[in-house]
């Protein structure tokens, strides 16, 4: 059994250097996952639709709900890593009193929206669902622009999602307890590019 490779930095030192970053550029957002670091992606105006159209959608489905934007959230089995989902759903208030690395605990789904960036199928497709699964968030959504579909991951087991339900755009798409609700994909053609 190999050993695992040693994190290029501490949570702490990431934590700092994110500070910086956030005080030097606008347009970087830093993430650390599975003890390496990556930079997100400044979301297009494409993403940005993609974001308002749930947001909308979910208020009228579940006005109980919150789609919490850009909320850092302490990842994995030990809260060693450091994620901002594009959006986290939680109970109403969820975050408050919570700092700018929140506990994932009130977290009911996190999504992702795919980027134009040379790592999406990395970071995306393969760490974040490994890492929220590890976490214990219920469900994580990806809506992936590149592949025109849209991927539901729920029911976290030992570390991975045990359910994974893949719907092209255009399809109705089922979101499990706790959130509970029915996705018309539809609109999504519109935001692909």
């Amino acid at each position: 059994m190999t050993a695992a490779p040693e994190p290029l930095m501490t949570t702490e030192e990431f934590e700092e250097l994110a500070r910086v970053a956030g005080r030097v550029s606008e347009g970087v957002r830093l993430e650390y996952i599975e003890g390496k670091l990556g930079a997100k992606a400044v979301p297009d105006g494409d993403h940005v639709c993609v974001l308002t159209w749930l947001m909308r959608v979910l208020f009228g489905l579940r006005p109980d709900l919150w789609m919490c934007q850009e909320q850092g959230l302490k990842i994995d089995s030990y809260r060693t890593g450091r994620a901002r989902p594009d959006a986290t759903i939680t109970q109403s208030g969820g975050f408050a009193g919570q700092p700018e690395w929140a506990d994932p605990g009130s977290a009911l789904m996190v999504v992702e929206v795919t980027s134009h960036d040379q790592d999406t199928d990395r970071r995306d497709r393969q760490e974040k669902p490994r890492a929220y699964a590890r976490t214990g968030i219920p469900i994580y959504l990806l809506i992936d622009r590149e592949k025109g579909r849209v991927v539901v991951r729920s029911n976290p087991v030992d570390g991975e999602y045990e359910r994974i339900l893949i719907q092209p755009f255009g399809t109705e798409v089922g979101i499990p307890e706790p959130v509970g609700i029915t996705l018309d994909t539809e609109p999504l053609k519109a935001w692909v590019s």
